[in-house]
């Protein structure tokens, strides 16, 4: 059909439930989300590619993250997102904390 993987378009999010090792707060969630796309296509990949990642894994839902990914050729090898490919072959991985906030976030004082 696409190139998007069938069991993305199955669920209503693809928003992994975790727990981080030591709670995180707010902001330095965000702090640390900031840094990956800041520095991800350093490691290799295209920017666009990168940019529509950023983008999709910020969507409110599925289907929206769907469209993003469709449109610039993004081939998904994890319904979460979290493994990517474009249509060069280049992987692009995508860590957990970028993907959904933990089950222990605390909120900024």
């Amino acid at each position: 059909m696409g190139c998007i993987s069938s069991k993305l378009e199955e669920r209503k999010t693809f928003r992994p439930r975790w727990k981080s090792e030591e709670p995180v707060t707010v902001s330095s969630l965000q702090k640390l989300r900031d840094e990956f796309w800041d520095t991800a296509p350093h490691y290799g990949g295209e920017r666009v590619i990168w940019d529509a990642l950023k983008v999709a894994v910020s969507a409110p839902d599925a289907e929206s993250a769907k469209v993003i990914l469709e449109a610039a050729e993004v081939i998904i090898a994890e319904p979460d997102l979290s493994v990517c490919y474009d249509q060069k072959g280049r992987k692009y991985d995508l860590p957990i904390f970028t993907l959904s906030d933990p089950i222990n976030v605390l909120p900024d004082d």
